[in-house]
């Protein structure tokens, strides 16, 4: 009886882990990419200088992952493309007591992007992603009424966090297949 017991015990334990893997696990298609390069995004929105931050907020992101390294375009096994196609500011919430005045708004950002081989073929299927977050319109008062301030100053400001969590997203979809 005990040893039947050790016998079983022993059996699962070997095989109940059997299909865990330790380590990164790149989508089926990126299974031999270990270097990326990553250009300056294109930029397809009135908002000047944007690509900038987003490629470094990307490359910073894929230093952080780990799963593939970052190389220049000749010395990549990829090339990651990219265009951000896409910002918008949507009303969230009006002035208490002037449904006309917004307080707060979303912002959402999004990127086209496709990975291409260094012979020029696209690899995988091309994809798009998006970051977003809220901001508050900082108010004043005017001769006792409340006054929305400086959107596009507030906008500026948090574009930094949905392109943070828009390099989360790429960064996963690419090194987790997801």
């Amino acid at each position: 009886m005990k040893n039947s017991f050790l016998a079983g015990a022993s059996c699962f334990c070997l095989t109940a882990c059997l299909g865990y893997h330790i380590g990164p696990v790149k989508p089926y298609y990126l299974q031999d990419v270990h270097t990326i390069a990553v250009p300056t995004f294109e930029n397809s929105t009135l908002i000047p200088r944007i690509e900038v931050l987003v490629t470094d907020t990307v490359i910073k992101q894929f230093q952080q992952d780990g799963t593939f390294k970052i190389a220049s375009n000749e010395n990549a096994d990829v090339i990651l493309k990219g265009e951000i196609s896409r910002i918008t500011r949507s009303p969230a919430r009006s002035v208490r007591g002037n449904v006309l005045a917004t307080s707060e708004f979303n912002l959402v950002m999004r990127l086209r992007y496709k990975l291409v081989g260094n012979d020029g073929k696209p690899i995988g299927p091309p994809g798009e992603v998006s970051g977003s977050t809220s901001f508050f319109v900082a108010t004043a008062t005017v001769n006792g009424s409340p006054a929305t301030g400086d959107v596009i100053t507030d906008e500026r400001q948090a574009l930094p966090l949905a392109t943070e969590e828009l390099a989360n997203h790429l960064v996963s979809q690419l090194s987790e297949g997801w």
